[in-house]
């Protein structure tokens, strides 16, 4: 097939519908991330008091620090903590970002991004099954938090610790 101009127009492959991708799925199968406005939520709240549904307002004690939720059980129902890795609220917006929403909590292998952080070192693809998010853009994310570490580093003179291994012994060395 040629344009006007006389070039060679290529055309994209057809894809029957049993092999279309569902809406919101990547290629490696992982369902993306939903985030839903504040009203949104409010609508929802609204459909849900017309049909008679209330939402019941349970008051618990949740963990203040890490001690305190550390041998908590899991997986960790505590989804408002900022620590919690099924969901992400904005506190500027309102909005609710579902990071597994074809997902129930009690289906995922980690809920607590310190839980992680204690286990220690893991690799990038871990951690992007862990955020729902591909291994390239945990590596974006990665060097831009280094690059903003770096510079408020320079801001309080923390330069001075580049490079220092702190399982040497002196300091000095």
């Amino acid at each position: 097939m040629r344009d006007k101009r006389g070039a060679e127009r290529k055309s994209l492959p057809i894809i029957d519908d049993d092999e279309r991708l569902e809406s919101g799925v990547t290629t490696k199968g992982r369902r993306r991330s939903k985030t839903m406005s504040r009203r949104e939520m409010m609508r929802e709240a609204r459909r849900m008091m017309s049909r008679g549904e209330i939402l019941e307002k349970i008051d618990y004690d949740r963990p203040k620090n890490r001690l305190q939720c550390k041998d908590g059980s899991r997986p960790c129902l505590y989804v408002s903590c900022k620590h919690n890795l099924y969901l992400d609220v904005n506190m500027m917006t309102g909005s609710i970002k579902f990071n597994f929403p074809d997902k129930d909590i009690y289906e995922l292998k980690e809920t607590c991004a310190l839980d992680v952080a204690e286990r220690g070192g893991i690799t990038l693809e871990e951690v992007g099954e862990i955020l729902n998010l591909t291994r390239e853009r945990v590596r974006q994310l990665e060097m831009s938090a280094l690059e903003k570490i770096r510079a408020a580093g320079e801001d309080v003179g923390l330069i001075a610790f580049e490079g220092w291994d702190p399982d040497r012994s002196d300091p000095g060395e």
